[in-house]
């Protein structure tokens, strides 16, 4: 057998780890085309549109929004996955989120796990329960925190050393989702801010609509973009 020449193998060393860098990045599919809302639909879309390459919710004093509205992606449920995408948001505390896992009612409205998007402070990056009737709050860990639900609700919080921070108004933030099973982790501009491992008996759900929330309150305006999508596999 012939080998090669020393000399090569940093070259190569560096071909491969490229190589393998550009098929874990191709596992990854956009679900957003930057120029339209194909493939996304909402009870009312009167509060949706595209700007500035994103999707964008937005209401105002003459369009006001009084119950929360959500955007959802139609290419299927999720159930294994990791979602990146960036946001940014202005007005009514810069209360949003990305709603996972869940089902949409008759009226719009979404029942299960949602990635929170606050201002600051515990649900910021935090995930909570919409909707959902549990003994305990709707949010199911805070920010900073890993918790641990058992069968029958109780939860355990333990501190991460970590927790998400905003960037300043008009900046681009990124998000990370990842859920696997009953752990899910979400991160905020690299740094994870919130675990949990939700083993509640009759609430913990393990496939649903993937969406965007438009929150109900005062005026605001939400916006997504660089949407990727990647289904786990065992």
């Amino acid at each position: 057998m012939r080998y090669p020449s020393p000399l090569l193998l940093p070259a190569l060393l560096v071909s491969v780890v490229l190589s393998a860098g550009a098929c874990s990045a191709e596992e990854f599919k956009s679900i957003f085309d930057g120029r339209t809302l194909d493939g996304w639909k909402a009870l009312d879309m009167s509060y949706w549109s595209v700007r500035d390459g994103a999707i964008t919710g937005q209401s105002t004093p003459e369009h006001p929004c009084t119950s929360n509205q959500f955007l959802v992606w139609q290419g299927g449920d999720v159930s294994d996955f990791e979602v990146k995408l960036k946001f940014r948001v202005t007005g009514n505390g810069c209360n949003s989120g990305v709603q996972f896992r869940s089902k949409i009612r008759p009226d719009g409205l979404a029942v299960g796990y949602q990635a929170d998007i606050y201002q600051s402070g515990p649900y910021l990056g935090g995930v909570c329960d919409e909707m959902h009737s549990r003994k305990g709050p709707e949010l199911l860990t805070g920010n900073g925190q890993r918790t641990v639900i058992d069968a029958s609700g109780k939860r355990t919080a333990t501190d991460l050393g970590t927790k998400a921070t905003m960037k300043p108004s008009g900046e681009w933030n990124d998000y990370h989702i990842t859920a696997k099973g009953r752990h899910i982790t979400l991160r905020i501009n690299g740094e994870l801010c919130s675990e949990l491992i939700d083993e509640e008996e009759g609430h913990s759900d393990l496939e649903g609509i993937l969406g965007l929330q438009l929150r109900s309150g005062q005026p605001m305006t939400v916006q997504f973009k660089d949407i990727f999508l990647k289904q786990l596999s065992d």
